[in-house]
């Protein structure tokens, strides 16, 4: 797997996989943001290792810091910003039924995607 892939944003690199998990090491530049989106089929866990993630979860927007993680549930709205000077580094794993990156239902995106 260990596959990096560019995107406006940053990078991910997928790092494991299984039946019905899936984890990325993502890279968010300093001041980028991803897509507003919900996914149907995934829910997310996030853990930032490096910067903080400024996380819109629902109506809630919030900070994660180094060595904190948030859940994002299945069908629920999120974005993933770094509001910081350095490139934010975290961990994602995904987990449910289907796992593909078409999975996005994206609702906002600054990158006309």
């Amino acid at each position: 797997m260990h596959r990096k892939v560019s995107r406006p944003w940053g990078s991910y690199d997928g790092v494991d996989a299984g039946g019905r998990f899936l984890v990325k090491r993502i890279v968010v530049n300093p001041g980028a943001k991803l897509s507003l989106q919900m996914h149907h089929h995934r829910a997310e866990h996030w853990i930032v290792v490096r910067g903080t993630a400024r996380v819109t979860r629902g109506d809630a927007v919030f900070l994660v810091t180094e060595n904190e993680s948030t859940y994002i549930p299945l069908g629920t709205k999120h974005r993933l910003e770094n509001p910081g000077l350095v490139p934010l580094e975290m961990i994602e794993v995904q987990s449910g039924a289907y796992l593909g990156e078409d999975d996005i239902v994206r609702f906002e995106d600054s990158y006309g995607r």
